[in-house]
């Protein structure tokens, strides 16, 4: 069975090579966007939930997946996204939360196997990111995806605004599912509260 096939989420398709995923300047809401700004998903943290969520849904309001903590405030731990449609664990987001480097795992929710693995660029970066309380959040988080072997698949380049906004560029899809990539540049940045 191919990749896309084991983590297909029913209701949505993720068929572009680049998405734009911005932050709305209230709260941790999220948009992705095609490369023709076309609205392919949306999500938002519920706020008080003892464990973190985030909902997702497509372009018509519909629910397409989940999000939800392992742990109450889990600032480095299991994320679980899920179909919502059919209830099923697709795969994990596992954060090994570091000031010096942010690393984030894509594991497989049936056997924990990595898939894919997303890692913050330029140690300098994101320390300042973590420690200079005013000047950190301000600068855009830079990171590279790479496959289960740490080839190359693409980038989640963050823009210099007032709300934060990604570009996420996938080169090459062959190993690594487009939609836990996508999700994973909008939870990243909400966990982190950047």
């Amino acid at each position: 069975m191919s990749q896309e096939t084991d983590y297909s989420i029913s209701g949505i398709e993720l068929t572009d090579d680049r998405y734009t995923v911005e932050q709305s300047l209230i709260r941790n809401k999220y948009r992705a966007e095609d490369a023709d700004g076309n609205l392919v998903i949306r999500g938002k943290q519920k706020m008080f939930k003892l464990k973190e969520e985030f909902p997702f849904v497509d372009s018509d309001g519909e629910e397409v997946f989940k999000v939800k903590a392992g742990g109450i405030i889990d600032v480095a731990g299991d994320y679980v996204l899920s179909d919502a449609q059919t209830g099923e664990e697709l795969v994990i987001l596992d954060n090994d939360y570091s000031i010096f480097q942010d690393t984030w795992k894509i594991r497989d929710a049936r056997d924990e196997r990595k898939i894919a693995e997303i890692n913050s660029r330029g140690a300098a970066v994101t320390l300042a990111r973590n420690l200079v309380p005013i000047v950190g959040p301000l600068i855009p988080h830079k990171y590279e995806i790479s496959d289960l072997d740490g080839d190359h698949v693409g980038n989640i380049e963050g823009q210099l605004s007032l709300k934060d906004r990604y570009d996420v560029v996938i080169d090459d899809t062959s190993d690594v599912p487009k939609e836990p990539i996508v999700a994973a540049a909008m939870v990243i940045d909400a966990i982190q509260n950047h």
